[in-house]
């Protein structure tokens, strides 16, 4: 049972009463384990529980940790695994870490977390790394069009050694911050509520010329352009209302985000893109890592393979059961009640999107930020290799069954 479930009959204002008195994380992580039909009563017993083993003794670091849109109603929704990461971190430790959640956008938001945990506000965050591209551009190098064929090859990218010289390190010399682990999904447009009578999208021509939100992505922009999507700048908070109204006809996003961040009551089709990265990932400050000692980083670094091993098999179970990505729709799924239809595209459609708008296609489109990127990384050709690394595995490959790698073993 999720927690959005197990917290869907109790009103925010007893969920916050419980949290005043025995801290939000606490109470989040108490609810995040518990068992059965929940209360009130057994919530605070719970959370009374949880807090009396956090705090039995002094702690050696309080690492405070700022996740964007998270709350207790979407945190099994989309499985990024932040909470898991939090519990067995301080589980594995013996308390020596202990971890402050802070979400719901609280401390920092999808765009501006990245920014204050290089600040030093938080120590680790969680937001997606299209969002945060703007304050560390190297997250770019994750959202070349169609260099991932499939979920599978991202989770085979993320558990490779080849992911500690193309993304990790760069990113961590470049900007201070240590990438720890991420779900993983495809962005497609998500057609709002003017799309609601017109028949499902089977072509690429019919999204042509729509006005489609766009996130913080720079090389997300590139393939929207040559896909004619006409990627404009949105505030999220206008984004609902922009679907809802026909201002815009969809957004850039990817289908569990959808259903966490309540979008399904506004958009009526969730077209499978596929096109670049849907990575919502969960990464700390480098300092802050670099200052806790050898064996309490490497606690760090197991609970973030274990929170990766968990996110890699929930997310895929949920994608199914809870937000309705599959055809047929299970019928008490986020997308089966709020009536948001799956476009899933053929291969052919697919392969003459990625002609279009790919590097391996259209390699003119991406040069400059091509040499941009490569430059950050040290000078390898970053798409090449990482486009050449997810082909070792057959594109037939189910998610569920990559083999999770310690990624920072040879």
């Amino acid at each position: 049972m999720s927690i959005g479930n197990k917290l869907s009959k109790m009103s925010r204002r007893d969920l916050f009463r419980v949290a005043g008195q025995y801290g939000l994380s606490s109470t989040l992580l108490a609810a995040g384990s518990f068992g059965g039909a929940m209360s009130v009563a057994n919530l605070a017993n719970a959370a009374e529980s949880t807090y009396e083993k956090r705090f039995a003794k002094p702690a050696k670091h309080t690492l405070k940790f700022g996740a964007a849109g998270f709350n207790p109603q979407n945190l099994l929704i989309e499985r990024a695994g932040a909470l898991e990461f939090a519990r067995d971190l301080e589980s594995r430790t013996d308390g020596e870490i202990r971890v402050e959640f802070i979400g719901n956008n609280q401390i920092c938001g999808q765009v501006s977390c990245v920014e204050k945990t290089q600040q030093g506000i938080v120590d680790i965050y969680a937001a997606s790394t299209q969002n945060s591209a703007g304050g560390a551009p190297y997250l770019n190098v994750l959202d070349y069009a169609y260099m991932f064929r499939n979920r599978a090859d991202q989770y085979h990218f993320l558990y490779s050694p080849k992911s500690q010289a193309l993304l990790r390190e760069p990113y961590e010399r470049r900007h201070g911050l240590k990438f720890l682990f991420s779900h993983a999904e495809l962005r497609g447009i998500q057609l709002g509520l003017a799309w609601e009578d017109k028949p499902t999208v089977t072509s690429v021509e019919q999204l042509f010329g729509t006005k489609n939100r766009v996130t913080g992505t720079q090389l997300g922009r590139i393939a929207m352009q040559a896909l004619n999507l006409n990627p404009v700048p949105v505030a999220w908070e206008e984004t609902l209302d922009g679907l809802k109204q026909g201002l815009i006809d969809g957004a850039e996003t990817w289908a569990s985000a959808v259903a966490y961040a309540n979008m399904s009551p506004v958009v009526s089709q969730s077209v499978h893109l596929n096109f670049f990265c849907g990575t919502e990932h969960t990464a700390m400050s480098a300092e802050v890592f670099d200052g806790l000692g050898g064996e309490l980083q490497d606690a760090v670094m197991e609970s973030a393979y274990w929170a990766q091993t968990h996110v890699q098999a929930a997310n895929e179970a949920a994608l199914v059961k809870t937000v309705g990505m599959s055809d047929p729709q299970l019928p008490d799924t986020i997308f089966a009640k709020n009536n948001v239809r799956n476009a899933f595209l053929s291969k052919e459609e697919l392969r003459k999107a990625e002609e279009m708008c790919s590097p391996e296609f259209q390699p003119q489109l991406w040069e400059q930020w091509r040499e941009r990127i490569n430059g950050w990384q040290g000078g390898a050709d970053t798409y090449q290799e990482i486009y050449d690394e997810v082909r070792t595995i057959p594109e037939d490959t189910l998610p569920e069954n990559v083999e999770p790698r310690r990624w920072w073993k040879s």
